[in-house]
């Protein structure tokens, strides 16, 4: 279970401490456009703190907006609660900004956390161990359904497989072609039916039994087992996702249900256990505030698979195997789904073959409701069901869809162990345990990757502190803080790869201090890594007010030495990226750049485009030359900018290496608006290899001088 929740678990962060001076250097941050401000995501650790999203509907089921915290009442086992938080969630579903000309979304190479988590929060479980495999097809048509048209560009979305298969999940991201590929993984591994396998089994031993005498289904223990795993497997995601408070938490499960007969406890051996299992999930989910929508791939077919293998059945009626065995199988299978749908707050999708208006409907859910927050006053953790009701005495006519309730924990609380002087501060450890982005402390990262030491890529994270936001106290003229900063990677497989922890002690003039404040506090830092997939998580804390912030970063590394021709990242900066301080304790990058990397895509139009990368020739020693052209096309399609330049295989001296491209692009004659920085290489030898890299870019209007 520990790898198959490996991509979703927290990052485990290395000691080792080194201290840095704040560097008299680097970067130009313009801000992004604004977003519409939503209320802040967190993760709290109260065990005790309940919190309950409300979306309230008028009689023609629309959600009632503007109301106020005085015009709800919450109940807990029909005693008034205090409401202590108090918010609004109405989220826009964003598309994916691209230019015109181009067939696809040109994926960001930055993150950031600077808006706060504006979007949904999604995390979507491809159910395998309860999948028949010839319907393989229709979870994978039904699951790309939903990421492609109903999840937008800010929503967070994760994908797990219930086997818990290392090579297939994909942890939370705003990236589409990522998601898509952790569900074109996707296969089904369901156990034959229990009503084909007691047919079976009755041809095989007639004439050797009594008469009425029971047949059994020879993979109940195996069925059991996958039974046991799927709901272990979804209990620990929704736990998982409990500390996470200020948004409502979504789980879309596609499955065909439990299949598993647990109405007959004497004859079943798992029933009891399974029985047990269910409630363990329900717990889990309704403490974590998670809501479970299910959707069934079978649509209106139900098992219409299984029933064409089937011959003829028993004739000794009193085995009960006919042809309501199926619609029985069906049946306790779609009441599994509809049961962790509907205690959980969320609903079933069963029995249709249309998708799109469930689909939509989970998208309203989760788009515009109420979130409200209290400490109960019944704090004993004695494992018992505490009902919820949500009032609302100003519209006694609307609609309130909340969860029924929860369980409370049993047994005493976990103590938190405090920080000792070489461990992680317990705000920090918060940021990159969480499993989204927070947001307290305002940040901004990108990462290049190039050729490193065999087999290995050397990576280059540029992390951005938002200056505004970073309390700084003055002392004999200087102004102070205390920066930690953590990065992690985890890869598919679930290992972790730590990227250090440091802290930089900041000690600034007044006119360094003012720099801050207009363009943040760069770091660099550097980490190589093996050739795979990877999840970067970079966490950040000040000292002064214990602000914590943190984003997560999809990096793929490749194998360098696999194909003919192949190209390192983009590394762009540009000449104002000497004005923002940056502390960097390594930096491959600072004789290849005129500035330090910049985490930005926004260029003011008299600023000056500096950009770097490696292209690595696999071709072997036959004599041959590669082109390497780099342009910038504006949203029609239009070039706005073009330079070419050739290179030769003698450059490299036999060895399979890289040639490094550097290029200065002024700012100043292209116009404000989205553009596309494109750089190709393409070989002259045989079937002409080619490599590509493109980012997006956005030019403004001049910006004043410094």
């Amino acid at each position: 279970m520990k790898n198959r929740l490996a991509l979703l678990l927290a990052a485990v962060v290395a000691s080792g401490v080194v201290a840095v001076m704040a560097a008299q250097q680097p970067a130009q941050a313009p801000a992004p456009a604004p977003i519409p401000e939503q209320p802040p995501v967190t993760f709290r650790a109260e065990v005790n703190y309940v919190e309950v999203d409300a979306r309230i509907l008028d009689d023609k089921g629309q959600f009632i907006s503007g109301l106020t915290a005085g015009d709800f009442q919450v109940l807990e086992d029909g005693k008034p609660q205090k409401v202590t938080v108090f918010s609004v969630v109405n989220l826009p579903v964003e598309r994916m900004q691209r230019p015109l000309f181009a067939s696809r979304p040109i994926e960001p190479d930055v993150t950031t956390n600077l808006a706060g988590q504006n979007g949904r929060i999604y995390l979507v479980v491809l159910d395998d161990l309860h999948t028949n495999p010839q319907r393989t097809s229709r979870v994978k048509v039904a699951a790309r359904q939903f990421i492609e048209r109903y999840v937008g560009a800010n929503d967070l979305v994760a994908v797990v497989h219930t086997s818990g298969r290392s090579d297939a999940g994909q942890d939370f991201t705003t990236n589409q072609r990522l998601l898509l590929s952790a569900v074109d993984k996707f296969m089904g591994r369901k156990l034959r039916s229990s009503t084909l396998n007691r047919i079976d089994q009755e041809s095989l031993t007639r004439g050797m039994r009594q008469q009425g005498e029971r047949v059994d289904d020879i993979d109940d223990r195996e069925r059991g087992f996958q039974a046991r795993n799927t709901l272990e497997t979804l209990r620990q995601l929704t736990s998982y996702l409990g500390g996470v408070s200020g948004r409502r938490k979504a789980l879309v499960l596609f499955s065909e249900g439990i299949d598993y007969d647990i109405s007959d406890p004497i004859n079943n051996f798992d029933s009891t256990t399974i029985i047990s299992s269910t409630r363990d999930l329900l717990s889990a989910a309704t403490r974590a505030n998670v809501a479970i929508y299910s959707v069934d791939p079978r649509g209106l077919g139900g098992l219409a698979e299984e029933g064409i293998d089937v011959a003829a059945f028993p004739d000794d009626t009193s085995l009960g195997i006919n042809s309501g065995s199926f619609m029985n199988e069906l049946r306790l299978s779609q009441d599994s789904l509809r049961v962790m749908a509907s205690e959980t707050g969320g609903f079933a999708i069963v029995n249709s073959n249309d998708f799109a208006n469930g689909f939509q409907r989970i998208v309203d859910d989760n788009s515009s409701y109420y979130v409200l927050g209290y400490y109960p006053v019944n704090d004993r953790r004695d494992g018992k069901f505490r009902k919820i009701e949500v009032k609302v005495p100003s519209r006694p006519n609307a609609q309130i869809r909340a969860r029924k309730g929860y369980i409370a924990p049993r047994g005493r609380a976990t103590d938190t162990k405090p920080a000792g002087p070489n461990d992680v501060t317990p705000e920090l450890r918060n940021a990159m345990s969480s499993p989204l982005p927070l947001s307290e402390l305002p940040m901004a990262a990108t990462a290049v990757v190039f050729k490193g030491p065999q087999p290995n890529g050397s990576v280059v994270i540029s992390t951005l502190i938002g200056g505004a936001a970073l309390p700084l106290v003055e002392k004999d003229g200087t102004f102070r803080n205390n920066l930690e900063i953590a990065i992690s990677a985890g890869n598919q497989s679930g290992r972790t790869f730590s990227g250090g922890r440091n802290t930089l002690d900041l000690n600034m003039k007044p006119d360094t201090m003012k720099r801050v404040r207009a363009l943040g506090f760069r770091v660099i830092s550097t980490m190589d890594l093996p050739p795979g997939r990877y999840t970067i998580r970079i966490g950040a804390r000040e000292a002064n007010e214990k602000k914590a912030g943190s984003v997560s970063y999809d990096l793929e590394v490749p194998e360098f030495n696999k194909d003919k021709l192949l190209m390192s990242s983009l590394a762009l900066t540009s000449a104002a990226s000497s004005i923002a301080p940056t502390a960097r304790t390594k930096d491959p990058l600072q004789q290849l750049l005129p500035g330090p990397l910049s985490s930005y895509r926004e260029f003011p139009q008299n600023d000056e485009l500096a950009l770097f990368t490696e292209v690595y020739d696999n071709s072997g020693n036959q004599p041959h030359k590669v082109d390497i052209t780099a342009s910038i096309r504006a949203e029609g399609g239009q070039s706005v900018f073009q330079t070419s330049e050739e290179r030769d295989s003698s450059e490299l001296k036999g060895s399979a290496g890289g040639y490094g491209f550097a290029l200065r692009i002024p700012l100043k004659s292209i116009p404000p608006g989205l553009y596309v920085v494109r750089v190709e290489a393409q070989s002259r030898l045989g079937d002409r290899p080619s490599a590509l890299r493109e980012t997006v870019i956005r030019v403004q209007p001049p910006e004043p001088p410094q």
